[in-house]
C-alpha cells in the first residue's frame, strides 16, 4: 500500500480456527446427517475389496463357486454406494450454502460497522478485493474444498479401519509413506498461509493503483503523469506476480512429494504383504483385501491433500475478511445528549498523518438554523473541517460539539438525526428509483419520496422514466447520469432531514444554472435548518449568512458577503476573480 494507507488488519489462526468451528457446529442436524451419509457410502465402498479377497482365495483352495453371486453382491453395493454419494454431497452442498450464507452477511455487517475514517484512510483497493476476491475464493472453498475434505476424512477412515482388519500387519506397508507426506505438508503448510496473504494483499494493491488511474484518468492526462502511472502499475503488477510465483513454487515443490506418497503404499503392500504370504504370516484372500483398500485410499488421500491448497486460499481470505472487525472503533458512544443544535467547534487540530496537521487550531461557532458557507483554495482544509463537523472524524486536539455534546460521543443513528453530509461521490444502488430514494427514510409513504425528488428538481425526470417511481436503476438498470445521481443523493437528504446539513460540493456535477436553482429550492425547503457548504461556485457563498475563508487549515476570514468583500481581503480577491468585479450579482 502506498505510504498514507492504512491497511486493513487480518485475523489470526486463532480466530480463523474459532469461527469456522462456530460457524460449520451452528447447524449440527445438518452436520451429523452429512457426516453419516458420507459414512454409509464409505462403507459401501468397502465391500468390494473383501469379497473379492474372499474370491481369490478361494479360487486358490479351488472352490471357487458362487462367482455370480459375488458380482451380484459386488454390483448392489455399488449402486448403494452411488445413491448415498449422490445425497450425501446433496446434504453437503445444503450445509455449505447455509454457512457460506451466513459468512456473507456477517462480513456485510463487519464491513458497514467499519468506522468511516478507517475506510477512507484505506482506500477502496483493499476493502474492494476482500469484497470481491476473498469472498469469491472463500466462496470456493466452501462449496467445494470443505466438503470434499469432509468426505475424505471420513473415507479416509473406514478404508484405514477396513485395512487393519483384513490383517494389522498389511497396514504396515501403507504407513511407509506417512513420514514423506507428514514432512512436506508441514513444510507446505508453514509457508502457504503468509505466502497467500501476501498474494492477497499484492492484489488489492494493484486494484487500487488501476482504480485511482482510472478515476484520475483527465488529470493523469491534464498534468502528464502517464509516466509515473506506468511506472507504479508496472510495479504493482510485478509484486503480484512475484508474490504469485512464491505460492506457485510451494505447490511445485509440495505436489510432487504428495505424488509419491500415493504410489508408495500400493507398491509396498504387494511386496510385503506378498512376503507376509509366502511366510505364512497372511492370507491371500487378507493380502489381496489389503492391496485393494491400499489403492482405493489413494482417492481419498489425494482428496484431502489435493483440497488442503485451496482451503489455504480460503484460510487466507477468511483471515482477511474476519480482520475487518479487528478494526478499533474511532469513538465511544457517551451518556450525554444534546441541549439545543448549535454547532461548535473549538480549537480543533486534525491530521492524516502522524506530525502533519492540515487543520491548525480552528474554532467556529454556526448557530441553529444559520448558513455558512466555507471557501478557500484546494487542499486548504475545507473538506477535512466538513467531515469533522459531520462527524465522520474526530479532531485530533480539540473538540467539534452539538449542543455541547461532542459529536463522536453520539451513537451513529442519533448523530445523523443531528447532522448528515452530502459529497460529490454518490452511488446509486440496483434498485428501483423508490428503493434509493427511502434510503433516506426507510419509513417514508410515495408523496413524500416525490415531494423530496421535487426539491430537488428531479421529479421531472424521475416521472419521465419508463416506471416511474418504480423504474429498476443502478447496475443493469435504467442508466442515470451523474447529475441525476447526485439529486438522488439530495433528495435522501431532504427525506432524511437531519437539523445540520455538510454540503461538500454537493451540486457540483450539475451545470451552474440548474445548480444554482436548485441550491435556492433546497434552502426552501431546508428553512431553518442548519446548513454548512462547502464551494467553489461563489454564489453559494453569496446567499449564505456567513461566510468562513479557510486557507492553510485556519480560518483567514469570517463574515457576511458583503462585509468581506468590503474588507478587501482573500475573500474579496476571490469574487473579484470568481465574479469578474466586486459588486453582488
Amino acid at each position: 500500500m502506498s505510504a498514507g494507507r492504512t491497511i486493513l488488519p487480518v485475523a489470526d489462526r486463532r480466530q480463523v480456527r474459532a469461527y469456522a468451528r462456530r460457524l460449520t457446529l451452528k447447524y449440527p442436524g445438518r452436520l451429523a446427517l452429512a457426516l453419516g451419509l458420507h459414512a454409509l457410502a464409505a462403507v459401501s465402498g468397502l465391500v468390494a475389496p473383501r469379497l473379492l479377497g474372499e474370491l481369490v482365495e478361494s479360487v486358490r483352495l479351488g472352490t471357487g463357486a458362487g462367482v455370480d453371486t459375488v458380482a451380484l453382491t459386488i454390483a448392489g453395493f455399488v449402486v448403494a454406494q452411488a445413491v448415498l454419494i449422490r445425497y450425501a454431497v446433496y446434504a453437503s452442498a445444503i450445509l455449505g450454502e447455509k454457512v457460506l450464507a451466513e459468512l456473507r452477511e456477517d462480513f456485510v455487517d463487519r464491513v458497514l460497522a467499519l468506522p468511516l475514517s478507517t475506510v477512507e484512510r484505506a482506500g477502496s483497493g483493499d476493502l474492494v478485493t476482500r469484497t470481491s476476491r476473498d469472498v469469491d475464493a472463500l466462496t470456493r472453498t466452501v462449496r467445494h474444498a470443505v466438503p470434499e475434505t469432509l468426505i475424505a476424512l471420513v473415507a479416509g477412515a473406514f478404508v484405514l479401519g477396513a485395512l487393519a482388519l483384513a490383517g494389522p500387519l498389511l497396514v504396515l506397508p501403507s504407513l511407509i509413506a506417512v513420514p514423506l507426506l507428514w514432512v512436506a505438508t508441514r513444510w507446505y503448510l508453514k509457508r502457504a498461509r503468509d505466502g497467500y496473504l501476501r498474494e492477497n494483499a499484492a492484489y488489492a494493491e494493484m486494484t487500487e493503483g488501476l482504480g485511482e488511474t482510472v478515476e484520475g484518468a483527465r488529470t493523469v492526462e491534464a498534468f502528464g503523469l502517464q509516466h509515473r502511472r506506468h511506472t507504479r502499475t508496472d510495479g504493482d503488477i510485478a509484486r503480484s506476480w512475484a508474490a504469485e510465483r512464491y505460492t506457485l513454487g510451494l505447490r511445485t515443490a509440495w505436489f510432487p512429494a504428495v505424488e509419491m506418497g500415493y504410489v508408495i503404499p500400493v507398491a509396498m503392500t504387494v511386496l510385503i504383504g506378498g512376503l507376509f504370504y509366502i511366510n505364512g504370516h497372511a492370507s491371500l484372500a487378507a493380502v489381496t483385501a489389503a492391496t485393494l483398500y491400499a489403492q482405493q485410499l489413494v482417492d481419498p488421500l489425494d482428496r484431502l491433500l489435493s483440497w488442503v491448497d485451496e482451503l489455504q486460499v480460503g484460510a487466507a481470505s477468511m483471515a482477511r475478511l474476519l480482520g475487518v472487525a479487528n478494526v478499533p472503533d474511532d469513538r465511544s458512544a457517551g451518556t450525554g445528549r444534546p441541549k439545543g443544535e448549535e454547532m461548535v467547534a473549538d480549537e480543533v487540530r486534525y491530521a492524516y498523518r502522524d506530525g502533519h496537521d492540515v487543520l491548525h487550531g480552528v474554532s467556529l461557532r454556526v448557530a441553529p438554523g444559520e448558513r455558512l458557507a466555507m471557501v478557500g483554495p484546494s487542499g486548504a482544509g475545507k473538506s477535512t473541517l466538513g467531515r469533522l463537523l459531520a462527524g465522520i472524524h474526530g479532531p485530533r486536539t480539540g473538540a467539534v460539539t452539538v449542543g455541547d455534546v461532542p459529536l463522536v460521543e453520539l451513537p451513529l443513528d442519533e448523530l445523523r438525526g443531528h447532522v448528515a453530509l452530502v459529497t460529490q461521490e454518490h452511488h446509486v444502488f440496483r434498485g428501483t428509483l423508490r428503493e434509493n430514494v427511502l434510503i433516506g427514510r426507510p419509513d417514508a409513504g410515495d408523496s413524500e419520496v416525490k415531494e423530496s425528488l421535487a426539491a430537488v428538481d428531479a421529479w421531472e425526470w424521475a416521472e419521465a422514466l419508463p416506471d416511474g417511481l418504480e423504474t429498476v436503476v443502478g447496475s443493469g438498470g435504467v442508466a442515470l447520469s451523474p447529475a441525476q445521481a447526485q439529486q438522488i443523493a439530495l433528495a435522501r437528504l431532504v427525506l432524511a432531514d437531519p437539523h445540520t446539513l455538510v454540503l461538500d460540493e454537493a451540486t457540483s456535477l450539475l451545470d451552474p444554472r440548474a445548480a444554482r436553482h436548485l441550491e435556492r429550492s433546497l434552502a426552501a425547503v431546508l428553512h431553518g435548518r442548519t446548513v454548512i457548504a462547502i464551494a467553489h461556485r461563489l454564489y453559494t457563498a453569496h446567499d449564505a449568512d456567513r461566510v468562513a475563508v479557510i486557507e492553510d487549515g485556519r480560518i483567514s476570514e469570517l463574515g457576511s458577503h458583503d462585509e468581506l468583500v468590503a474588507a478587501a481581503g482573500p475573500y474579496a480577491a476571490l469574487w473579484q476573480t470568481w465574479h469578474g468585479t466586486p459588486h453582488n450579482p
